[in-house]
């Protein structure tokens, strides 16, 4: 104990010097302790962050709790989440439970249709994946969601998914069996036999609300300033605080955020705070390129994921000696929701880097070069996404291409050449996605109801390759 208390002393002597030794006042100290711990606050409270502006976008569309958002026509880039499919029709279910209690969420059986998805709690920890990759194995079922601390009984019939928090949302995806307007109609009619009510009026549920969103800008994009932390206060206001998470208490109060007290941060305070979220977003960003780790051995396409947090975040950060809060930082930068089992619904690949290792730039040309028989039992497909917000590029025509985009052009071979750029190669616009000449971009390859050679990899997706402009 000596030792250790005699250890503590030097360390505190030698911080103390250190601060003399460059002549800071107790003014300059006091800022640089609320950048540092706004920094970690950033990078800690993303995934909460993250669900909040997307739960303040559904109010902006004039919707309240335990309604669902949906997209009635294939997104275009006016949904500004991060990286979201625009192949899809989205169904996102906003749960809370504080006030009414157990809520029941009903997906259909996937009879006319098929849905993909994940429920999650309000730091989108997965509660389970609905649907055939769920536990209901495509039959349909009622999941019902409890609030922290319930003790009720749950009563046959239901899937009972405990969840830590009052707040959460599902991610759920109606697949379409084609591009064609019809099929798409198809999918947004399945969509909207998805349920959400309260169990208490199980016995004659209310009609469920949906909202549309596909005529509005519905953005969520991160706001690295203050914003970020307005919302971050939002969730501390409104959830109870978690044991893993207790440390933060203090932290986040010495930056003005304060269970039970209002965030109204000086002129001073709001400087530092912003200046915080901007060193944040360099130390993420400088991180980001260092996540991509090579899939297959010819190309550099990576799987957009970090093992050490998805194992945590899977099986509910059980493990009492690993928290990895970076990581989960890291990965709510640039998606918004995490699978409980993944690979069995949906696969992804992403890549920042041409053949050559150079950034895809949006003023250049690309080529795409799909071999055929992409090991898919559904479809697959590749999207462009803003480098710099990782949202859906601003203004364009299209976002993607992929198996099921009407008009695709296949080679001879059954392979399919994807084109990237600011112009359509001549004869190829139906393969063709335009980037913006201001800035680079990123692409994701998704495989919706990936097969064994994907896994096996014995299919496998070449770089994208820089060719001259047509």
């Amino acid at each position: 104990m000596k030792n250790s208390l005699a250890i503590i002393s030097l360390v505190c002597a030698a911080a103390m010097a250190h601060a003399q030794a460059q002549n800071l006042s107790a003014e300059d100290l006091n800022r640089r302790t609320i950048e540092r711990r706004a920094v970690e606050a950033v990078i800690w409270g993303m995934p909460a962050v993250n669900l909040d502006l997307m739960y303040q976008a559904m109010l902006k569309l004039g919707g309240k709790p335990n309604q669902v958002v949906y997209w009635s026509r294939l997104p275009d880039w006016k949904n500004q989440t991060l990286t979201p499919n625009p192949d899809v029709i989205y169904a996102m279910p906003f749960f809370d439970t504080k006030d009414v209690g157990p809520m029941v969420l009903e997906i259909p059986p996937a009879d006319d249709g098929v849905i993909n998805g994940t429920v999650m709690d309000a730091w989108q920890v997965p509660l389970e994946d609905v649907g055939p990759a769920g536990v209901d194995k495509g039959k349909g079922g009622k999941y019902l969601i409890l609030p922290p601390g319930y003790a009720g009984a749950v009563p046959d019939g239901y899937i009972a998914l405990p969840s830590p928090n009052y707040r959460g949302y599902a991610l759920l995806r109606s697949i379409l069996a084609s591009g064609s307007d019809a099929d798409v109609a198809k999918a947004v009619t399945y969509a909207k036999r998805i349920k959400v009510y309260p169990l208490s009026q199980a016995a004659n549920p209310p009609p469920t609300t949906f909202l549309d969103a596909a005529d509005v800008v519905y953005d969520s994009t991160i706001p690295y300033d203050l914003r970020s932390f307005q919302s971050l206060d939002r969730v501390v206001q409104a959830e109870p605080w978690l044991a893993r998470d207790k440390v933060m208490i203090n932290m986040l109060k010495s930056i003005g955020i304060d269970k039970g007290k209002p965030f109204d941060p000086d002129a001073q305070t709001q400087e530092a705070l912003n200046s915080a979220a901007r060193e944040a977003h360099a130390l993420l960003e400088s991180r980001y390129e260092s996540m991509f780790r090579p899939y297959f051995d010819i190309s550099r396409w990576a799987l957009p994921a970090m093992p050490d947090y998805l194992k945590a975040s899977t099986n509910g950060f059980s493990d009492p000696d690993a928290y990895p809060v970076d990581s989960r930082g890291l990965a709510f930068t640039f998606a918004f929701f995490t699978p409980k089992h993944l690979g069995q619904g949906q696969s992804y690949l992403m890549t920042l880097k041409d053949k050559d290792g150079q950034d895809l730039d949006g003023t250049k040309s690309y080529r795409l070069a799909v071999p055929a028989n992409a090991p898919v039992s559904q479809y697959w497909s590749a999207t462009v996404y803003d480098r710099a917000t990782h949202g859906l590029i601003r203004n364009m025509t299209r976002s993607g291409r992929g198996s099921q985009s009407p008009g695709l052009q296949k080679n001879a071979d059954g392979s399919v050449d994807i084109y990237f750029g600011p112009s359509a190669p001549a004869s190829k616009e139906a393969n063709w996605v335009p980037t913006n000449p201001s800035g680079r971009f990123e692409v994701l390859f998704r495989l919706y109801g990936p097969e064994r050679p994907f896994v096996e990899k014995t299919w496998k997706l070449p770089d994208i390759e820089r060719i001259s402009a047509q």
